[in-house]
């Protein structure tokens, strides 16, 4: 599990850690605007979004070992190809590539997700979280560390080799062959009887062995459009509300709330894995109160403060949607399973930053919050909903 969660965090480096330079990547390759770099940004998630549940289902059918590595060695061979391409194109084409060729994501769950479930699952998965927090934090800071003597155009070139190293290492590790891999009755079974299983009586466990697929992918499209709709534009609006802000201020209150998951997932697992929908929709809560924060805070301790909401409701969402997705995973094919869940993660993804490119361009910096506070407001009812029901009869009993 650490081992897959390591090789995760030093594959997605690049993948995570150059994408903010584009405006300074572009002007080289004959942009010197960067007009480019919103629409470049989102071009290798788009095309993940549409390779996920492919190599997914060809992982649960010629083994998750070997797409894994597969999934690794794309990343290796997109990013030497961004690094040296020279034009516009060449650059764009090798982002598609990084798009279609990676996937280490989920290609990594499922390959956990053939040997373990129920709460070790889950945890797994929150340790994967905790690898991409870990590389979303750490990674610009070494990319701009490494700038000043090597452009971060060129760095693609050279990060290519952490995917080749998570390559070697995962040559070390086995077949991820655990029992739930090697059960084609349960696993061709279909959806529906699985998804309308009778749910148990137990108050937000409950919940969770009764989440269909469907409910479970609407939620990660939410959770993921609510949360990563404040990021694009965040830099701007610090410097908005605090004018003079310096870069580095800026860029601490940007990872506060992947800081906060980072200290806090695994003690989040431990007290909401019983009842992750409980937790998810606190956690919906909480991202709607620090989101509406943002709106209204005009200071630097009340941006920690709101940032620090935000950052709570993150954890508890993250932790929450992994309880849920390894309850989901039991008797099904894992690759199929994550490699759809990536899906709408992306998408999700993809919609938010349009929503908050759009945004911004009517309303200013502060709409793309106030966009992501509605949609967690609203997704706080479904969410909480099932947790009525067994209350709710308890009462008249």
């Amino acid at each position: 599990m650490h081992a897959v969660a390591g090789c995760y965090f030093v594959a997605s480096f690049a993948a995570l850690g150059l994408p903010p330079f584009l405006t300074e990547i572009l002007p080289e390759l004959g942009d010197p605007t960067a007009r480019w770099a919103g629409v470049l940004y989102i071009v290798p998630t788009v095309f993940g979004a549409v390779g996920a549940p492919f190599w997914g289902r060809l992982a649960d059918r010629y083994g998750r070992k070997r797409l894994l590595l597969r999934a690794q060695l794309g990343l290796a061979v997109s990013f030497l190809l961004a690094g040296w391409a020279d034009s516009i194109a060449a650059f764009t084409a090798a982002l598609v590539l990084q798009g279609i060729l990676g996937g280490t994501f989920a290609a990594s769950n499922g390959y956990l997700g053939a040997a373990l479930e129920g709460p070790a699952l889950s945890k797994a998965l929150t340790l994967m979280q905790g690898a991409a927090r870990a590389a979303l934090v750490f990674a610009p800071i070494v990319v701009g560390s490494l700038s000043p003597w090597l452009s971060p155009h060129r760095q693609y070139a050279l990060l290519a080799v952490l995917p080749l190293t998570a390559a070697l290492l995962i040559c070390a590790l086995p077949e991820s062959r655990g029992e739930r891999a090697v059960a084609p009755t349960v696993q061709d079974a279909p959806e529906e009887d699985e998804e309308t299983a009778a749910p148990e009586t137990v108050p937000g466990a409950a919940s969770a062995s009764a989440t269909p697929l469907r409910v479970l992918y609407a939620l990660e499209f939410a959770f993921v459009f609510s949360t990563v709709i404040s990021f694009p534009y965040l830099v701007a609006l610090i410097e908005e509300r605090l004018p003079g802000t310096s870069q580095a201020i800026s860029g601490v209150l940007f990872a506060l709330p992947h800081l906060c998951y980072l200290v806090t997932a695994m003690a989040v697992h431990k007290a909401f894995h019983p009842r992750p929908r409980l937790g998810l929709a606190l956690g919906f809560l909480c991202i709607a109160l620090g989101l509406a924060g943002h709106g209204v805070a005009v200071s630097l301790p009340a941006l920690t403060a709101v940032r620090l909401v935000l950052g709570a409701g993150l954890t508890l969402g993250l932790v929450c949607l992994s309880v849920l997705a390894a309850d989901c995973a039991k008797g099904r094919a894992p690759g199929g399973l994550f490699g759809s869940l990536e899906f709408f993660s992306k998408a999700g993804a993809v919609a938010a930053g349009i929503a908050a490119a759009v945004g911004n361009s009517f309303f200013g910096p502060a709409a793309p919050v106030l966009t992501g506070t509605a949609v967690a407001l609203v997704t706080i009812v479904p969410t909480a909903l099932p947790l009525v029901n067994p209350l709710r009869t308890r009462w008249s009993r």
